[in-house]
C-alpha cells in the first residue's frame, strides 16, 4: 500500500473557539489512534512472506485507557449530556466527523480499510480502532443498535449493508452543522417547507393591543432565558398578522424566526415524521424561534395519524413554539399541554383608525376626519389590508389621472400626485374582502341612490335609520359600552316585507350605495334542503365566508324558510323551526347588515319577528307614488315625446315599480325601431305586453283616451 500522511489538527486559525467547540481533544485522540494503527499496518506489510493478519490479532494498538479531557461548557459536552452519550460514543462521533474537517481523513480511511470505495468509516473500522480484542469488539456492537443513543436520537445514520460491520457511518447534517458552528442557513431537507427570517426592526405592530403585546414579550423573554418550554397558539384568520407578530417576538429575543408550513409538510407524507423531528431539532440546536403555520391541516380526518405523531413529538418540545391556526384550539391530554391561546381578531376601530392614518400619511393623502372615521368604523380590515387598500386607491387615482393626460385641462393633471378621493378609498377597501362569498352568493353592484327610490315617508325614514345605526355602530357599541351589555345582536338584522316589485331589493342597493359597502344576494330557496341538517350546513358556509367580508347580506325568497312553524305536526316542522332559529342566530352573530326579504309577512311566526331589529313593509305604490316613479324611470338622455301623459298612466294602471321599469324599457326598444322617440303609443304597447306577462288582459276601453 502507498504511504499515507497523517493530518495534524491545528487550531491557529479557528475562529469558533480555541478548542474547536470541545472537539480538539477528541480529534487529537483520533490522530493518535490513526497513527498507531498506521504504524502497525506498516510494520506488518514490511514482513516479507508474512500471512495477512486480522485486526484482532494485532496487538500494537493500546490506547483504550486514555482519558479525554473535554471542556464542561463546550458544545460537545452539551451534546454528551443532552443525549446521554458515553466516552465511546464521542469517539465514534469524532471518527465520523473527521472527513468534514479535512478530506485527508478519507484517504486514511481508504487505506486502513483497504477499499477504494470506503472513504467513510465503517462499523468494522471503528471497532478495530477503538477495541483491543475480539471480546471488547463484540461488547461494543451495542453502540450501533436501534436503541443506542447515537442511533435512537438520529445523530448517526448507518447505511444498509448485509452485515453490521460493513455499514458506513454518516453523521447527521444537523449534528455536523452544530459542531462546526457557525453554520448559517437552513437544513437542506427543510427548505421545501420552511423559511428562515432574520431578526429585523419591524414597524409598529398593529395586530395586537399594546398591553397584550407587552405581556407576550415579557413572558417570552423570561422563558427563553430560563430555557423553559412554552407553547402558544395564535388563533384567527389573519395569517399575515400572526406571522408579523411572531417575527416581532423573534426580534425581541434577537434570534431568527423559523417558519414551517405544516400543509406542505403533510403533502410529503412519507417524510412527515422525519421532517418534524428535524424541524424541532433545527430550532433547538441553533436557537431559533419556531413558528408552525396551517395547524388546522392536522385536524382533518385523513391526517389524524400525523396529528397523533405531532402530539408525541410535541411532548418532547424543549423550546418556545408558536402554533398558528384558524380553528379554536382543541385541548388534548397528551403531548401539547398548557397551551396559551392568543386570539387574532380584526383590530378594533381605534387600531384601524391609527393604521389608516399612518398609511394615508405615508402616501400623502389628505381626507377629512369624518371620512377617516367612516373608513375605520365601516371596514373591518387587517393592517395589511388597509395598507394594500391605500396603495390600490393611490394607483387607481394615478391611472385615472393618466387617462386624462390628453384632455383639455391636461396641464393641471399630475399622475405622480393624483387626487385620491374618498370614493377611491372606499372602493379599494371593499376590494380587500368578500372574495370567499363570490362562490356562494351573487354580488350586486349598487347603482340606486335615495333619489331613485319612491316609498312612503315612514318607510324612507326607517331605511335612513338603518343607515344611521350602521354609521354610529362603533360609537354606541364600543365607545359608549353597549357591546358589553349585548352577547348577541351587535349587527343589524332586518326584514323587508312586501309584494314582488315593490322595491325591496332596490332599498338594499340604496343602503349599500349610501354606506359604500358591497351587497351580496343569497337565494334562500337554493339554500333550503329537504335533507335534515343540510340547510344549517349551507347557512354556516355562507356566514363563515362573510365573517370578514364587510358586506351587506341580502337573503332573498325567505318564504321558502319562514312560515308559521309554532305548531309542530311532524318531525319536518320541528327541524324547520331549528333552521329558522339557526338563521336568526347567525344573523345576530354577524357583525354587519343582514336583510331578509319576504312576500308575505303574515306567514312568519311572531316569535321570530321579535329577534329582528327592523321590519319594514313595502306597500304597493299609490297614484302619486306611481306618477313619481314614471317621472324618475327614464334616463336623462332618453328621447321623450313632450306629450307623454304620465298622469294618465299613473291614475289608470295600478302596477308596481318593477312593472313600470319593465314597461319603460320595452317602450324604449320599440321606439328605437320606430323613429327614435319614446311616445305614448310605445308605452301603451309595452303596457299590454307587461299585463300579458302577468296573465292579465287589457281591454281597448282601458285606453279610451289613446286608441
Amino acid at each position: 500500500m502507498a504511504e499515507v500522511s497523517i493530518p495534524v489538527v491545528s487550531t491557529a486559525e479557528v475562529e469558533i473557539s480555541p478548542d474547536l467547540n470541545g472537539l480538539q481533544p477528541l480529534l487529537l485522540q483520533l490522530d493518535r489512534r490513526i497513527q498507531e494503527a498506521y504504524s502497525v499496518l506498516q510494520s506488518e506489510s514490511q514482513a516479507e512472506g508474512k500471512a495477512i493478519l486480522t485486526w484482532w490479532q494485532k496487538t500494537g494498538i493500546s490506547l483504550e485507557g486514555t482519558s479525554i479531557p473535554i471542556r464542561s461548557n463546550s458544545l460537545i459536552a452539551w451534546l454528551q449530556k443532552t443525549f446521554n452519550l458515553s466516552a465511546f460514543d464521542l469517539e465514534i462521533l469524532a471518527i465520523a466527523l473527521a472527513p468534514e474537517l479535512d478530506c485527508q481523513y478519507e484517504r486514511i480511511y481508504v487505506y486502513l480499510q483497504d477499499e477504494l470505495s470506503s472513504k467513510r468509516p465503517t462499523v468494522d473500522l471503528v471497532l478495530n480502532m477503538l477495541c483491543s480484542n475480539i471480546g471488547e469488539k463484540l461488547l461494543r456492537r451495542k453502540h450501533f443498535t436501534t436503541n443506542a443513543p447515537l442511533i435512537h436520537h438520529g445523530l448517526l445514520h448507518l447505511t444498509s449493508e448485509p452485515t453490521l460491520l460493513r455499514c458506513h457511518l454518516n453523521l447527521d447534517p444537523q449534528v455536523i452543522r452544530l459542531l462546526l458552528q457557525p453554520q448559517p442557513g437552513l437544513d437542506s431537507r427543510l427548505t421545501s417547507c420552511c423559511q428562515l427570517l432574520a431578526p429585523t426592526q419591524l414597524s409598529h405592530n398593529l395586530y395586537l393591543q399594546a398591553d397584550i403585546q407587552k405581556k407576550l414579550q415579557l413572558l417570552l423573554k423570561s422563558d427563553w432565558q430560563k430555557q423553559q418550554p412554552l407553547l402558544l397558539y395564535f388563533q384567527g384568520s389573519d395569517r399575515q398578522g400572526k406571522r408579523h407578530t411572531a417575527h416581532m417576538l423573534a426580534t425581541t429575543l434577537e434570534v431568527p424566526l423559523l417558519v414551517a408550513d405544516l400543509a406542505k409538510m403533510v403533502e410529503d407524507k412519507a417524510n412527515f415524521e422525519e421532517k418534524l423531528q428535524l424541524l424541532w431539532r433545527e430550532a433547538w440546536f441553533f436557537d431559533r424561534f419556531l413558528y408552525l403555520d396551517n395547524f388546522d391541516i392536522l385536524y382533518l380526518e385523513e391526517n389524524q395519524i400525523f396529528y397523533s405523531f405531532f402530539l408525541r413529538e410535541m411532548a418532547r418540545n424543549r423550546g418556545i413554539t408558536i402554533l398558528s391556526g384558524v380553528k379554536n384550539w382543541i385541548p388534548t391530554s397528551n403531548g401539547a399541554m398548557g397551551v396559551i391561546t392568543v386570539p387574532f381578531t380584526i383590530p378594533e376601530s381605534k387600531q384601524r383608525k391609527d393604521c389608516w392614518r399612518t398609511n394615508l400619511q405615508v402616501a400623502q393623502i389628505d381626507i377629512e376626519d369624518k371620512e377617516l372615521d367612516i373608513l375605520s368604523d365601516r371596514f373591518r380590515l387587517t393592517p395589511d389590508q388597509i395598507a394594500d387598500a391605500v396603495a390600490t386607491a393611490y394607483n387607481t387615482a394615478r391611472w385615472q389621472s393618466s387617462k386624462n393626460k390628453y384632455s383639455q385641462d391636461s396641464d393641471t393633471q399630475n399622475p405622480d400626485k393624483p387626487q385620491v378621493s374618498f370614493v377611491n378609498l372606499c372602493s379599494a377597501a371593499r376590494a380587500q374582502s368578500g372574495h370567499e362569498l363570490t362562490t356562494l352568493a351573487r354580488k350586486v353592484e349598487p347603482k340606486y341612490t335615495w333619489n331613485d327610490i319612491v316609498l312612503p315617508q315612514n318607510q324612507l325614514t326607517q331605511l335612513q335609520d338603518i343607515c344611521k345605526e350602521a354609521e354610529y355602530q362603533n360609537l354606541v357599541h364600543q365607545q359608549w359600552g353597549f357591546a358589553e351589555k349585548l352577547s348577541l345582536g351587535k349587527g343589524l338584522n332586518v326584514l323587508f316585507s312586501g309584494s314582488p316589485g315593490t322595491g325591496k331589493t332596490m332599498a338594499a342597493e340604496v343602503i349599500a350605495h349610501h354606506l359604500q359597502l358591497d351587497l351580496y344576494k343569497i337565494d334562500l330557496s337554493q339554500i333550503v334542503s329537504k335533507y335534515i341538517g343540510d340547510t344549517e350546513k349551507n347557512l354556516n358556509r355562507i356566514f363563515t365566508a362573510a365573517q370578514n367580508s364587510n358586506a351587506i347580506l341580502l337573503f332573498d325568497e325567505a318564504d321558502s324558510l319562514f312560515g308559521k312553524r309554532s305548531e309542530v305536526k311532524d318531525s319536518r316542522d320541528r327541524y324547520a323551526n331549528i333552521e329558522v332559529g339557526y338563521l336568526l342566530q347567525k344573523m345576530e352573530e354577524y357583525a354587519g347588515i343582514a336583510i331578509l326579504t319576504t312576500n308575505a309577512r303574515s306567514n312568519m311566526d311572531e316569535a321570530f319577528e321579535r329577534r329582528l331589529r327592523f321590519i319594514i313593509e313595502f306597500p304597493l305604490p299609490d297614484t302619486n307614488q306611481r306618477h313619481l316613479i314614471w317621472q324618475k324611470i327614464f334616463p336623462q338622455n332618453a328621447p321623450l315625446d313632450p306629450n307623454l301623459d304620465l298622469d294618465f298612466l299613473a291614475q289608470n294602471f295600478e302596477i308596481t315599480g318593477a312593472n313600470i321599469r319593465n314597461i319603460a324599457l320595452t317602450a324604449a326598444f320599440l321606439a328605437a325601431d320606430d323613429g327614435g322617440v319614446i311616445e305614448m303609443v310605445h308605452l301603451i304597447q309595452a303596457m299590454r305586453r307587461e299585463y300579458q306577462k302577468m296573465g292579465q288582459i287589457l281591454w281597448d276601453k282601458d285606453f279610451s283616451k289613446y286608441p
